[in-house]
């Protein structure tokens, strides 16, 4: 059912699914039109949607957090539908709760939310003649919003018909960057993290309440570092990174640790032992590439300290060796988050045009 919302110029708000006693929704941003609410039910038109994944580290953010305004603009523009998709954070979530998420919220599009549409829109006055074409969905992604689109690849149904990962995570999950410990500053020069002061997010949890909806908050200029995180949830991943067990909270495989073992295998002369991630292959995007993975475009800074540019790069191998269409652009000396800096739509103009006309090649 549709959250109340009041202009059709602000997005229209959906819970997709309740789960864990929680409501995790979507936005609808439809583009926008100026046909009469009595003439739209013989013009109704049916257009691709493309649906957004946010990043946070899988541990923070929602919906509205890091918004790709330049992606939603350039899309509303071909009349592409924009959707930008909450879901289950780690933790006390695991990836197997993400999974399950990115796959209903593309179920909830393809399915009923057309439906929802004509009855929401029905009860706002509004004309719009815009609904979901079904069979014309692709997928975007920031930084963790980039692992959801490999699951979406993977595991959805149907499939997306193209995807978009913008410095995506889980193109390449045995790395360091994951399982070793940092005994120095190895992000962004930021300081390192004291445990200590994060005990409701380190396994065993006491008493950590699901969620799907934890925004950015931070302290105020008079605070003793400014602009600091005020949201603990907004330095989580930075630390289980610092102490090399991002894995398994990703997993959920805390006892025995997988980060452990894990570390140990990566660094031995031997082919590394699929057996070792057996039970948890399903959430390792680089292990399910196959040749009807969607295609794909990868854009990753050289620079890149929170994911490493490495990640992108194995998954552009893994791909092409599968025989899909991929395209891997590498900005050199951009870091994490390079879209959201300031000037970043004059300097990555070029970019983002190429990226919106390989979704409209795609979708229509």
């Amino acid at each position: 059912m549709p959250e109340n919302q009041c202009n059709i110029d602000s997005p229209l708000a959906f819970i997709y699914k309740e789960v864990d006693g929680i409501h995790v929704l979507l936005d609808v941003y439809l583009p926008p039109d100026d046909v009469d609410q009595q003439s739209t039910q013989q013009l109704i038109q049916y257009r691709p949607a493309v649906v957004y994944f946010h990043g946070g580290g899988l541990t923070v953010g929602d919906r509205r957090s890091w918004f790709p305004t330049w992606l939603k603009s350039r899309l509303s523009a071909h009349n592409i539908i924009f959707i930008s998709a909450d879901y289950r954070l780690i933790p006390p979530g695991t990836g197997y709760d993400v999974l399950a998420d990115v796959k209903d919220a593309i179920a909830f599009v393809v399915g009923d939310l057309n439906v929802q549409l004509d009855q929401e829109l029905a009860d706002l006055g509004s004309g719009s003649r815009f609904r979901i074409d079904p069979t014309s969905i692709g997928v975007a992604g920031t930084s963790a919003g980039g692992f959801c689109t490999y699951l979406c690849a993977i595991h959805a149904v149907p499939k997306p018909k193209v995807i978009l990962s913008l410095y995506g995570m889980g193109g390449d999950l045995l790395t360091d960057q994951y399982l070793a410990p940092k005994a120095q500053s190895f992000l962004r020069g930021r300081e390192m993290l004291d445990p200590a002061q994060f005990s409701d997010y380190m396994h065993p949890f006491s008493n950590l309440q699901s969620t799907s909806d934890s925004p950015l908050v931070y302290h105020p200029q008079s605070y003793h570092i400014p602009g600091y995180p005020a949201n603990p949830r907004m330095l989580i991943s930075h630390l289980y990174l610092q102490l090399g067990v991002a894995l398994d909270y990703i997993t959920g495989q805390h006892e025995p640790s997988l980060s452990v073992a894990l570390r140990k295998a990566i660094h031995t002369k031997d082919l590394f032992d699929e057996a070792l991630i057996s039970d948890h292959k399903i959430i390792f995007p680089q292990f399910n590439v196959t040749s009807d993975w969607p295609a794909t475009y990868l854009i990753h800074g050289t620079s890149d300290t929170a994911v490493l540019p490495q990640e992108s790069r194995n998954l552009h191998s893994l791909l092409s060796k599968a025989g899909v269409e991929v395209v891997l652009e590498e900005l050199p000396g951009h870091e994490h988050s390079f879209d959201y800096q300031p000037g970043a739509e004059l300097e990555n103009k070029g970019s983002f045009d190429n990226i919106v006309q390989f979704f409209y090649r795609h979708l229509t």
